[in-house]
């Protein structure tokens, strides 16, 4: 039988520790502290505080003498004597009562050196901290009286150490309550006083000049901008090796200095867009597509981490760019006012996000990167919405596959519906740059119907034998192998992902003319309209054509919208609603009626719209165009082309041309004895049918020979002799080639050139024919004279010039 074991009694820690410690006293191994715990620090201060002189008032007496009592001769005696001394940094202020003890007196009036031997024989181990207070209480004394100086730690610099000192000035306050402290109404005094309520004030004697602060700035700013470019080379130079350059770089993007963080953060933003633009692939990266548990090469784990740093890399610099230009959004009742400097970083980050969707339309977060922009194009700085209308407008001009321009004209729709009226011009006429010219919404309805017929054919095919469907299901693999390697498919896919886009911006359009909006707005969309009524569906042709008609009907359209809705109707008109039972003489009124107002000041810029409207309507719908109505338009047109710009001029004496050249009708205002027709030409008239165009003839030909223009000459010479094929006159080759629309183009001179230059015009050599009068006629001779004899007032009444006097 085993013994049951004893309990062992339990210590508690304090006892064991202290059981070690005595025993370790009474082998005289206990080492002594040489400085006092925290705790014995908080007693000896709330010694310090709570020591009391007695006051003739009775209740604090009591309480005095209680503490005295507890307190033995030996430490109030050292206390007296520590505070004379102000050899502790707590006693140095208080201030003991006038004894009548002489000793004590003679203690208190100690010059420096006795204070200084008793301090060292009161404590040889606090030597170098008595040295450093006597030092401090030396400066306070020699400093201004209400003000103390605290030694900081000193600086060690290039230059040397340097040595740092703060001036502590007393508040006023707390001086009062001293000055009160130190009489009492009976002359003695207290020893209770406030201990540590200053207010620290920096000393100003040491200045820092604005230079100083600048080549600081400039310091860090150097050392900033090496470090961005080393790790962005590095970066170009061997991406595989540096990808964790990438946090380096974002983690500038988090500058904190107030004094070089805006522009550390600009530096890192153009250079991130740099480098992303030569890193980024042109494909997607599906960082999600790894399997757990399978084994790579080697050098594709690497690469695979590489894309993973990469990714993770883009997203996070995405992420503090959309931060940056977040602040230019927003919302309404938004009151507050931005700097100058958030404004700018704003606008860099969206240069910088529009430069990346540019660059790499189909790489990660593309999608996201077009939703965040759209708002902005509404933005109400007129920068930014430039820069992102350019984005757009390259990525819909260059866009080969449709994905990314479906994506945003989709949340450009979104956006229009939620906003209505209120949006700016430049998110509707940036649709003006998509191509969709070829795309043909009739052809969709065709294959819905081919696949209704397709649909009814598989149910009859489900009927056949199984040896007839095994043979058709390997004929049907066999022809789509066919179209993968003819590219078929891709094209049938891109084909209805354009067709969705017109979907899209026609019902954008239509919303908006059901709403009628401002003019600005309603005139980007007939402007588009006009660029795409070719892809309109038929059935909505003639309700079109009937809300343009009742919009002019009203009145309140512009010049230019006008023009627009005539652009509209007649682009129509000449497409697929050819056909159709339309009629178009009103619009041929409201184009006649609208050229008048087109001149070289403010609406010389509608003259382009004009050329590209006459030539649908003169050249493109010539058939349908009478002789009275076509010799109108020409004669008008030759009227107007004295009142334009010199491109201007040329496209309407291109146009002339054109028409001259297919139709021999217009010959006749080249003839000047033309006496054909009944009645006079009435310009001012706005009916093109009934003006009388053939009774006149174009003496406009005449002023533009005499053009400023080289080639406007020309080009008047050329008509004026009626278009000659051959022979004198005929225009150079180079210019003849151009149609009126790109004559318009080619010779504008708004970037403040002439194409060609304009030569200085040379001095007139007109001879001076002196004629004698007298042999004439003898009279008129002696009439100025009999002029020159009245008086003031009788030259001022009427003279007959109209009498026989030759």
């Amino acid at each position: 039988m085993h013994k049951p074991k004893s309990k062992q009694l339990k210590i508690s820690k304090i006892k064991r520790n202290n059981q070690k410690r005595n025993k370790l006293s009474k082998q005289g191994k206990l080492k002594e502290r040489r400085h006092g715990s925290k705790s014995t620090q908080s007693v000896k201060k709330h010694i310090v505080e709570k020591v009391e002189v007695p006051i003739e008032n009775e209740e604090s007496s009591d309480q005095g003498e209680d503490l005295l009592e507890m307190v033995e001769k030996d430490d109030l005696k050292f206390l007296h004597s520590a505070i004379s001394s102000r050899s502790y940094h707590l006693l140095r202020k208080i201030r003991l009562p006038e004894e009548s003890n002489g000793e004590e007196e003679c203690r208190s009036r100690r010059s420096k050196k006795q204070k200084r031997k008793l301090r060292n024989d009161n404590d040889d181990d606090n030597g170098i901290e008595n040295v450093y207070e006597e030092r401090i209480l030396n400066a306070n004394e020699k400093n201004e009286e209400g003000k103390k100086i605290r030694i900081l730690l000193p600086v060690k610099t290039k230059e040397g150490v340097i040595k740092n000192r703060i001036v502590e000035e007393i508040r006023d306050d707390l001086k009062i309550q001293m000055d009160s402290n130190t009489e009492s109404s009976d002359g003695e005094r207290e020893e209770e006083f406030e201990i540590g309520s200053v207010d620290n004030v920096v000393d100003t004697k040491d200045k820092v000049t604005t230079v100083e602060l600048l080549a600081c700035r400039d310091e860090i700013l150097k050392s900033r901008k090496l470090k961005i470019g080393i790790l962005s080379s590095s970066l170009l130079e061997n991406p595989h090796a540096k990808a964790h350059n990438f946090k380096v770089l974002l983690d500038f993007l988090d500058e904190t200095n107030p004094e070089v963080c805006i522009t550390v953060k600009k530096l890192t933003i153009v250079s991130l867009v740099e480098v992303f633009r030569d890193l980024l692939p042109a494909y997607y990266i599906n960082t999600e597509a790894r399997e757990d548990g399978v084994r790579y090469k080697k050098e594709t784990l690497e690469l695979r981490n590489y894309e993973e740093i990469l990714v993770r890399s883009y997203k996070n610099y995405l992420q503090k760019l959309e931060k940056m230009a977040g602040i230019l959004r927003r919302k309404r009742g938004d009151t507050r006012v931005l700097d100058n400097f958030q404004v700018e970083l704003g606008q860099l980050a969206v240069t910088s996000l529009c430069q990346l969707l540019t660059a790499h339309p189909y790489f990660n977060y593309s999608i996201n990167i077009a939703n965040f922009l759209v708002p902005l194009l509404d933005n109400r700085y007129e920068k930014v919405r430039e820069i992102i209308f350019q984005c757009f407008s390259q990525i819909f001009t260059d866009d080969k596959r449709g994905e990314i321009s479906l994506a945003i004209v989709r949340k450009l729709n979104h956006y229009i519906k939620q906003h209505e009226q209120t949006v700016n011009c430049e998110i509707i006429s940036v649709l003006l740059s998509l191509r969709i010219k070829d795309v043909n919404l009739d052809q969709e309805r065709r294959e819905e119907t081919r696949q209704k017929k397709l649909a009814n054919h598989k149910q009859r095919v489900l009927a056949l034998s199984k040896r007839e469907r095994k043979k058709n299901k390997k004929l049907a693999e066999i022809e789509k192998e066919m179209l993968e390697t003819q590219a078929t498919e891709n094209k049938m896919k891109k084909d209805k992902i354009l067709t969705e886009i017109t979907s899209i911006v026609f019902t954008i359009y239509f919303r908006i003319l059901k709403r009628t909006p401002n003019k600005k707005i309603l005139s980007v969309c007939l402007e588009g309209l006009a660029k795409f009524a070719a892809c309109i569906n038929l059935e909505f042709y003639q309700d079109l054509v009937n809300v343009i008609n009742s919009l002019m009907k009203d009145s309140n359209l512009g010049q230019r919208e006008q023009l627009h809705c005539i652009q509209t109707v007649f682009t129509i008109l000449s497409g697929q609603a050819s056909t159709l039972s339309i009629d178009s003489y009103v619009f041929y009124i409201h184009l006649y009626k609208q050229l008048f107002n087109i001149h070289a000041g403010k609406t010389h810029d509608d003259c382009y719209i004009a050329i590209n409207i006459l030539l649908q309507v003169l050249i493109n719908r010539r058939k349908n165009v009478s002789q009275n109505r076509l010799i109108a338009f020409v004669k008008r047109i030759m009227t107007i082309a004295l009142q334009m710009q010199h491109h201007g001029t040329l496209g309407l004496l291109g146009l002339i041309k054109s028409i001259m050249q297919l139709d021999k009708n217009p010959h006749l205002l080249l003839d000047t004895d033309n006496t054909s027709g009944d009645g006079f030409y009435q310009a001012e008239l706005d009916e093109p049918e009934y003006c009388n165009a053939h009774r006149s003839a174009l003496w406009e030909l005449t002023a533009l020979q005499r053009h400023y223009h080289s080639i406007v000459q020309k080009m008047s010479r050329y008509i004026a002799c009626r278009v000659p094929a051959t022979g004198e006159g005929i225009l150079p080759m180079e210019i003849s080639k151009l149609c009126p629309s790109e004559l318009y183009e080619t010779y504008d001179s708004s970037g403040v050139t002439f194409k060609p230059a304009v030569q200085v015009p040379k001095k007139s050599s007109v001879l001076k024919i002196i004629r004698n009068w007298q042999c004439h006629n003898g009279e008129f001779e002696d009439y100025i004279k009999l002029i020159k004899s009245r008086s003031a007032s009788t030259a001022r009444e009427f003279i007959d010039f109209s009498a026989e006097i030759f």
